[in-house]
């Protein structure tokens, strides 16, 4: 055990001591933050130029009542021939031209949309829910309804569900499933990211000291299960501590950023809602119960602590399984290159169960999804996708307990195979030789 603290605070101390891991540890959150809303504001400060449009309507019902805005302007053509206007479009560098036939409203179908250069997803859809309304709103006319416009606007009504979590052990809650499959996704892709990227620092760092002979040196006074578990825990604990300091960041961000930012109103629609007040009520009075909902959840320190726990526990247990194949690879092979091969078969189960995370927003609790978070080599990814949905306490500690054992398991087929890998040179080898090698 002495030999082996000796190793874990050598590869502790020879990457965190790091400047680059200092600044990726606190440049990371907010890396994370700029992605969220990189969409957002690129939707905002990157948009085209203005798309002129010209409408040929042979109705004349569509034409009048088409909507200009900042993406497109209509112009009704003074020319009903087609090919005339389209070559003028071409000549005064139009965007395109609008089709209507006669019968669109009996026939939706008789439209089209000529463009000059490419179209995108976005214009045609405004085009076509434009188009979509006038038409609806031109059969209605056909039943003679007097003040039809008036009884719409009284039949339409906006449903605020507010959904409550029901358990024995504790009185119900509000909850929102938007957050908890956001949270549900982050955190499954935080699992990724280390398992991957971790887990490939510890089998390039094997084959480099392999290479170099470094390994047939320290395995002189060391012995290489020694080698192989103080590598494997030191490089845990560094990974462990990025996610530490992360959780006290978020956390520190959550008590103090976050209520600074929200506006008054919102912030005591979540305080009233933390007090126990009625959400029923706070809808009735017009708040929007879901977005408060969300928010008081991103502000609640204990409920992001406890996350913070669950990711450490499962990123660990992750990290050592996975690392423990990481370092049998890497002492299997020469260079990188060889690995590739090898590392194929690890890479699989991280990739599936980083794909089945969208299928936890469908349904947390379906079969597939539950059993691949219980099953050791997808569970860290899929069970901390799950979690923030709210699942029962023993399927956490199911699939923990499972997730070490399988660790322990797999601690010990892996050093068999280090402890004659480091020594081969020369050869690729193959699977049929990792199975040999765990059977001597």
């Amino acid at each position: 055990m002495k030999n082996i603290g000796l190793i874990i605070a050598r590869e502790f101390k020879e990457r965190v001591y790091k400047k680059s891991f200092i600044i990726t540890t606190l440049l990371m959150p907010l890396l994370m933050v700029l992605l969220s809303v990189a969409p957002t504001l690129i939707m905002i400060y990157a948009k085209g130029d203005t798309k002129q449009i010209s409408v040929i309507d042979q109705s004349g019902l569509v034409a009048p009542q088409l909507s200009s805005n900042e993406e497109v302007t209509f112009s009704i053509s003074e020319s009903a021939d087609l090919q005339t206007e389209l070559k003028r479009s071409l000549d005064e560098d139009g965007f395109g031209v609008l089709f209507i036939g006669n019968d669109i409203v009996s026939n939706p179908s008789n439209v089209q949309l000529y463009t000059n250069a490419s179209s995108s997803m976005m214009i045609e859809e405004n085009i076509a829910s434009q188009i979509k309304d006038i038409i609806e709103a031109e059969r209605l006319k056909e039943y003679n309804i007097e003040n039809l416009n008036e009884i719409l606007d009284k039949v339409r009504v906006n449903v605020s569900l507010s959904t409550f979590r029901n358990s024995d052990e504790e009185e119900s809650e509000a909850s929102s499933s938007a957050v908890a499959g956001f949270v549900g996704i982050v955190l499954g892709f935080v699992l990724y990211f280390f398992l991957v990227i971790y887990g490939s620092i510890v089998m390039s760092s094997i084959i480099e000291e392999k290479s170099s002979r470094i390994l047939e040196v320290l395995v002189s006074t060391v012995r290489p299960f020694d080698m192989m578990m103080g590598k494997i825990l030191g490089v845990a604990l560094v990974a462990a501590t990025q996610i530490l300091i992360w959780g006290v960041l978020i956390v520190a961000m959550s008590a103090v950023v976050m209520p600074m930012l929200l506006p008054d109103d919102i912030m005591g629609s979540i305080e009233a809602i933390r007090a126990g007040a009625d959400i029923t009520a706070l809808a009735a009075d017009g708040v929007d119960t879901e977005m408060v909902t969300a928010m008081a959840s991103l502000t609640n320190t204990g409920y992001i602590a406890q996350m913070v726990a669950l990711l450490i526990l499962f990123m660990v247990g992750g990290f050592l399984l996975y690392a423990a194949m990481y370092a049998a690879v890497g002492a299997s092979v020469d260079t990188a290159q060889d690995a590739q091969q090898l590392t194929t078969p690890i890479t699989i189960p991280i990739i599936l169960a980083f794909i089945t995370t969208t299928m936890v927003m469908n349904d947390p609790n379906s079969p597939f999804v539950f059993w691949l978070s219980m099953i050791p080599f997808t569970s860290p990814i899929v069970m901390m996708a799950r979690i923030p949905s709210g699942i029962p306490t023993w399927e956490i500690a199911l699939s923990a307990i499972l997730l070490y054992v399988t660790f322990v398991v797999m601690v010990w087929l892996a050093g068999k195979v280090y402890r004659v890998g480091i020594f081969m040179h020369g050869k690729k080898p193959t699977f049929k030789d990792l199975w040999l090698w765990m059977k001597y």
